[in-house]
């Protein structure tokens, strides 16, 4: 095992790298996704130069819709529009919309709707000499180079678009590689006939819904049939470019065709010949989109067909796409460049591209490429990681990646490939912090057992403290906002007479309770200054920065008696079942708040990290007092204004043993919740009154409201009787010697 731990900073690594190299092909997915938002960056930050095509977009936009009429217009409107273009001389006149019924406005549908009069019957007779508007529309694309379009749906239907293509193969079949397409929503059969060519204008979002792709060929149907031709549909840009030249046949070339080099793995398409022209396409049959900003060059608002001074030369031997960029028609698609693009207008960018050869392309090569830089730059850093170290590597690394990062963009800019930087420069950088967490994690072990023997002797967080900050590995300190804590067992005098000829049990004893009561402090910020016998003396707010060092240190008091209920009874249930006598133990614990001054004291050969001043020596009186009032916890003023969610009593005001100056003292009993009890408020507001009179010297009253206050903390756990009677003793005692005329009811303590 040892021999293993000496090469793990490579063994782990290599893992990496190794993994790696497997997971590229398993999450093809997830991968993928954060090409695609790299490739996006490069648009955005270069999107492709405009230049003019034989492309425009005639566009039913808002304006059009608000001159001409709401949409559907009548096919006789449609006629027009396209007999105008065709006039115009355009070369290919496609829609990016689907005719699927029958026009409503056609006589033959609108007469029925209309009043009933001779006249109407007259026309009702005579309705199969009306024109049909489907028909008149029909006419005029039998006429032209028009190219229909059509939606492909998952959902299956009897409907199926007519064949107007036939495709052959060069390489495997790339039916299996093409997503199925089971319906349909054509157009009416007499449009379907009446036009050039016919195709799909679906458009396939990725999983962001952002068009970077456009499919050139799809795929009809789930089975295969032994003719291709059945099984494959055009896409609507593919059918534009096959009429436009007066080709019959699409040829597709996939993996293992002629000069294709897919060494014998099926890898899908390479390109589409339609025509003279070769499309090159990813393995699914696409076309990468570079996309330009908006240009207003290559959109021709609809309305101006109807105009008689209409420029012919806008759309003369153009194709033009006819489709809507309308808000309310719904055909608005996002793209890297645009979030609401016209989807017409995809088919127009994809045209263009395809008319000037200009390709975005990712080479089959890519991934072997991407392979082989990850593992020369992974191998390098795992080897050299020990030698040189982290900065050094570091050095390398960032100037791999940025290396990758500068020659994606470089092919991106120069030669229109994408080349993925990410994947490559995210394993690499795995690699390396691998690499840099094994060596921190040895250096740490190292300073661990440092730490660990140090430990023994200084508080953790000191430890932590000095190890990250040797500088303050001197005398000195500050003052800081704290809160202090003494705890010490009741009658311990007794508990280790039990352990006479034992001091192995009295120590055991003595650790048992000083581990729980440590980690009720510990789990709550705060520091372990000493243990002095059974005695714990703790604090807050130093060495690190505690804002809520009052809350915290009144909950761990709190959380110290629990603790100790839990620590009796295992001990009573060992007693009882030796036999023996059992003797609860039970603490008295003090809390103060205020400044104090903290740090390094000692001398220059052994000091130790300790607090000093008034503030830690109210808070050991206090916890000396905590007997003489019959409590648990008293706290002093400062703690009790800086917590005061928690449930507390004013116990006195007292001039502790050593001190002058009077001061507040509470005790506390609870957390919020049994501050908010009906109980409590009550006994506190008659508490409150009852000290209010005692120190008005109003002593019958006080003891009034005193046996009320016996009636009221019935409820506590711990009532108040050892309180109660001190100040019925002192009652009785100012009842007989009056105390001095400007008494302020201090109390003048005369033990610790």
């Amino acid at each position: 095992m040892n021999r293993y731990r000496r090469w793990i900073h490579i063994i782990v690594p290599l893992a990496i790298l190794i993994v790696a190299i497997g997971a590229r092909r398993e999450f093809t997915e997830v991968i993928e996704e954060a090409q695609l938002k790299v490739f996006d960056v490069y648009q955005r930050i270069q999107p492709r130069e405009y230049q003019p095509a034989p492309v425009r977009f005639v566009d039913l936009d808002d304006e059009t819709l608000e001159k001409v009429g709401q949409w559907p217009w009548p096919r006789t409107y449609l006629a027009d529009f396209v007999a105008r273009l065709a006039n115009a001389g355009a070369a290919v006149i496609a829609f990016d919309i689907v005719f699927a019924e029958e026009d409503r406005t056609s006589p033959t549908n609108v007469l029925p709707l209309w009043p009933s009069s001779p006249e109407m019957e007259a026309l009702i007779a005579n309705k199969e000499a009306l024109p049909d508007h489907d028909a008149v529309f029909a006419d005029v694309l039998s006429q032209i180079n028009a190219v229909s379009g059509y939606v492909l749906t998952q959902e299956s239907n009897e409907k199926k678009p007519e064949y107007k293509v036939a495709w052959a193969l060069n390489g495997d079949d790339p039916r299996p590689l093409l997503r199925p397409f089971n319906g349909a929503v054509t157009n009416l059969p007499i449009i379907q006939k009446a036009v050039a060519g016919s195709g799909s204008f679906t458009l396939i979002p990725e999983k962001d819904s952002i068009i970077r792709r456009i499919p050139l060929v799809f795929r009809y149907g789930d089975s295969l049939s032994t003719n291709m031709s059945l099984d494959l549909l055009p896409s609507l840009s593919s059918e534009v470019l096959r009429v436009v030249q007066g080709a019959k046949t699409n040829i597709i070339r996939s993996s293992n065709a002629q000069y294709a080099g897919a060494y014998g793995e099926q890898t899908g398409l390479s390109d589409i010949k339609i025509g003279r022209m070769i499309v090159p396409t990813d393995s699914e049959g696409r076309l990468w989109l570079h996309y330009t900003d908006d240009v207003p060059e290559r959109t021709i608002p609809a309305w101006k067909l109807f105009t008689d001074n209409f420029d012919n030369s806008l759309v003369e031997g153009m194709v033009v796409i006819i489709g809507t960029s309308a808000q309310g028609l719904g055909d608005l698609r996002a793209t890297p460049l645009n979030p609401v693009m016209p989807g017409a207008l995809v088919h127009v960018q994809a045209l263009e591209q395809i008319f000037l050869e200009y390709f975005l392309d990712r080479p089959d090569w890519s991934f072997g490429a991407e392979i082989i830089y990850l593992v020369v730059l992974g191998l390098l850093l795992i080897f050299l990681l020990r030698r040189l170290g982290a900065l050094w590597c570091a050095i390398i690394g960032v100037a791999g990646i940025a290396a990758a990062i500068w020659f994606s963009w470089y092919m991106f800019t120069d030669f229109r490939l994408l080349l993925d930087p990410i994947y490559p420069s995210f394993v690499v950088l795995l690699i390396y912090l691998s690499g840099s967490l094994i060596n921190y994690l040895r250096t740490e072990a190292e300073k661990r057992q440092v730490r660990g023997a140090f430990s023994q002797y200084l508080s953790p967080a000191l430890v932590e403290q000095l190890a990250d900050e040797p500088d303050r590995l001197a005398l000195g300190g500050e003052m800081r906002d704290m809160t202090l804590l003494f705890a010490d067992i009741r009658g311990f005098t007794t508990v280790s007479e039990q352990f006479k000829g034992d001091p192995q049990g009295l120590t055991h004893l003595i650790n048992r309770f000083l581990t729980p009561m440590t980690n009720m402090i510990l789990d709550r910020r705060g520091t372990i200054d000493k243990y002095m016998g059974d005695c714990i003396m703790a604090f807050w707010n130093a060495p690190l920065d505690d804002e809520d060092h009052a809350d915290h240190a009144c909950d761990s008091a709190l959380s110290m008696f629990s603790a100790l209920e839990d620590l009796n009874a295992d001990i009573k249930a060992e007693r009882e079942a030796a036999g023996e006598l059992f003797f609860p133990l039970n603490i008295g614990i003090g809390l103060n708040s205020g400044e104090a001054c903290v740090g390094n004291m000692g001398s220059d050969l052994r000091f130790d990290y300790s607090v000093l001043g008034d503030t830690v020596n109210l808070a050991a009186r206090l916890e000396g007092q905590s007997k003489n009032y019959g409590v648990g916890i008293v706290i002093g003023d400062q703690t009790a204004q800086a917590a005061p969610q928690y449930a507390s009593l004013e116990l006195d005001l007292i001039a502790v043993k050593g001190k002058e100056e009077a001061v507040h003292i509470f005790c506390l009993l609870g957390d919020s919740e049994l501050k908010n009890q009906a109980e409590f408020q009550t006994l506190q507001a008659k508490h409150e009154k009852m000290i209010e009179t005692y120190r008005s010297q109003k002593w019958e009253e006080a003891r009034s409201l005193m046996a009320e206050c016996r009636v009221l903390d019935d409820f506590l756990v711990n009532p108040l009787d050892v309180l109660y009677d001190m100040y019925e003793e002192r009652i009785s005692d100012y009842v007989e010697n009056p105390p001095a005329e400007d008494w302020d009811g201090v109390f003048v303590a005369t033990s610790k």
